[in-house]
């Protein structure tokens, strides 16, 4: 039998699959220096671990892309479960650095589902700018839930909770999406011919779309660089990282509450050039401020970052719709698959910027904070990249119009 589509109950399981993620990434961030110590793991090991969460991402990102319209979302976020509780599970009883490596990986794959199936699945259920405000406010629930997971891991450390009491926390929001979903009709495609293979990929070999792919490997890792290491880089500088993580994700889900209107006004190229710009001056005092100043480098950062993945992911799905879901799969996976390579890349600089540090005779909270604020500052080159990149593409797209006519194409109806 027929089902009619609940875009309202869709959109909220959205939402708590990706404060799923968000709690994924916040509370692991916040129990890093517990692992370092309790299995006597190295900043590049810590790395690795790390590295684990964002390669499972792309590539159960691009499988989905490549089978959402065969199989369907239902089936994917099926599988974001059972990842997802895989993964936590794991986690608590690794016993040691390769099982912190395998866990990490299947909360990574579960997360990488969520994106696969929720982005093409909203951008059918909304059009034009509706689509726009509502892909912010799903992507307003990753820093949204970071702030909650960030305080939270905080309130439990500080509590004296144990990591692996934190790790089961990630399961309420797991539950809650998957009753959220089950049982629900999902809508069809929007665009007439997106859910061919062959039109997907030619609209992805298109010089514009293979810009974007390139780009956004810079701005996930200008955004999740940062973020990821703000607890072991943060943490002698006077500030208190965990909070520094909530202001940042808090700025962020405000404003990305907020973003239809300023999209609409400022253009996406706008948008995304902006953001380079705030975020190269935030990471930048980040790397040269401590103390109550960390806090305002916090703010630029999170202007900086706000913007960058649901943009992104929208410019993709209104300037190149064609590519469909798979087009938004790949994009979202290229950005994870760069935050990917470079943890353990970052992990190294740390420890090479220790041995630079102790042997001009620094020591202790000093040489750490040292070594974290010169890996910082290496990070600036990303968006500053990216100032270049988006100044080209606001001259380019400023005089191009967006095709709505495709917007006319039912949207709503149900799937059996």
């Amino acid at each position: 039998m027929n089902q009619t589509v609940n875009p309202s109950r869709l959109f909220l399981a959205s939402c708590f699959a990706l404060i799923t993620t968000a709690f994924s990434f916040s509370i692991r961030a916040g129990i890093l220096p517990q692992l370092g110590t309790e299995f006597g793991l190295s900043a590049e090991q810590l790395g690795f671990i790390n590295s684990m969460w964002f390669l499972g991402f792309p590539i159960s990102m691009i499988v989905g892309g490549l089978v959402y319209h065969t199989v369907g979302p239902r089936i994917i976020m099926t599988v974001a479960f059972v990842a997802h509780t895989l993964g936590i599970l794991l986690t608590i009883y690794s016993g040691g650095y390769t099982g912190l490596l395998i866990s990490t990986l299947f909360i990574g794959i579960g997360n990488g589902c969520t994106e696969a199936a929720c982005n093409p699945l909203i951008a059918d259920m909304y059009s034009g700018a509706q689509m726009n405000k509502q892909l912010n406010r799903f992507h307003m629930w990753f820093p949204g839930g970071i702030v909650v997971g960030s305080l939270l891991s905080k309130f439990m450390t500080d509590g004296g909770f144990s990591w692996q009491a934190q790790i089961w926390a990630i399961m309420v929001p797991t539950l809650i999406y998957a009753f959220l979903f089950f049982g629900q009709a999902f809508p069809k495609p929007r665009v007439e011919g997106v859910t061919s293979l062959g039109k997907n990929f030619q609209a992805m070999l298109t010089p514009l779309y293979l810009f974007i792919f390139c780009c956004m490997a810079l701005t996930a890792i200008s955004e999740f660089g940062p973020q990821q290491w703000v607890g072991l880089i943060m943490s002698k500088s006077g500030a208190s990282p965990m909070l520094i993580l909530a202001l940042v994700t808090g700025l962020m889900a405000v404003g990305r509450y907020f973003g239809g209107p300023i999209i609409h006004r400022l253009d996406q190229t706008g948008v995304l050039l902006g953001g380079a710009i705030f975020a190269t001056i935030g990471i930048y005092l980040f790397s040269t401020q401590t103390g109550a100043m960390a806090y305002v480098a916090a703010v630029f950062f999170a202007i900086g970052v706000c913007y960058f993945w649901p943009t992104m992911i929208g410019f993709v799905a209104e300037r190149i719709p064609l590519s469909g879901a798979l087009g938004m799969s790949i994009v979202g996976g290229v950005g994870m698959f760069s935050t990917s390579i470079f943890q353990p890349i970052i992990g190294h600089w740390i420890d090479s910027e220790r041995v630079i540090q102790a042997a001009a005779g620094k020591a202790g909270d000093a040489l750490e904070l040292a070594a974290g604020q010169a890996t910082l500052l290496r990070m600036t080159t990303f968006p500053i990249i990216l100032i270049v990149a988006f100044t080209g593409l606001w001259f380019f797209m400023r005089n191009r119009k967006v095709d709505h006519s495709l917007d006319e194409v039912a949207a709503r109806q149900p799937q059996l």
